[in-house]
């Protein structure tokens, strides 16, 4: 009997403690969804050229450790509105770059409207089913391996067609790491909101940025 009044007590303070880090996860990547969108704003408005390849690289993967470093302090919510204004900043000269095709509004606005429809479908899925997709870790590992090595080769080579295939490759890696971080959430395996935070801003970054990407490709052969 008082077994299984500690197992139901222990399940009650799981429970309690998966509902907080969800509603502090997604009240954070709202705010820093909305500054991000802000700063994309303000950045389009000023016509800011693209970083260096570098800066974005230095920039990006400087305040994700950061922020990793100083997730367990209140010193983590700035860094992490600091990376996702970072990001939002480099967002800028690329939505001016599709503003400048005959369609690029209407191609903003659906990656725009995609990226919400996938990132909340595959949420809900998660949420309501409660599935465990810890099993899609080795495919995160080698899916980033595989991207990564086909950046690198769109680096030095011209090669028809791998540039969307990229882009394809970065919806499906961004939406295999939507789930998998929602379902570590709910089971365990993330209880530090900010660094779900940041991960679910990242895989919907680069969401929306492949999107773009895809559908511009596609717009221009029309």
């Amino acid at each position: 009997m008082h077994e299984q009044d500690y197992a139901l007590g222990h399940a009650q303070v799981e429970q309690q403690e998966v509902s907080r880090v969800l509603r502090n996860t997604y009240g954070l990547l709202a705010m820093t969804l909305a500054f991000s969108g802000v700063v994309a704003y303000v950045a389009q408005q000023m016509r800011v050229p693209y970083p260096h390849f570098l800066v974005v690289l230095a920039g990006f993967y400087g305040l994700f450790f950061l922020t990793v470093k100083l997730r367990d302090s209140a010193w983590g919510l700035v860094s992490t509105f600091a990376l996702t204004g970072f990001m939002g900043y480099t967002l800028g000269p690329i939505l001016n770059r599709y503003l400048g095709m005959a369609n690029g509004a209407e191609v903003i606005t659906s990656a725009f409207a995609m990226t919400a429809l996938v990132f909340c479908g595959l949420s809900a899925y998660v949420l309501t089913t409660r599935k465990d997709m810890s099993f899609l870790a080795g495919f995160i590992t080698a899916g980033f391996f595989v991207l990564l090595g086909a950046v690198l080769v769109s680096l030095f080579f011209q090669i028809s067609g791998l540039q969307l295939a990229i882009s394809a490759g970065f919806v499906l890696f961004s939406s295999v790491c939507i789930l998998f971080q929602t379902s570590q959430i709910i089971h365990g395996g993330e209880r530090n909101y900010i660094m779900a935070t940041v991960s679910l801003y990242i895989s919907i970054y680069n969401l929306f940025v492949s999107l773009l990407q895809i559908f511009g490709i596609m717009s221009s052969d029309d």
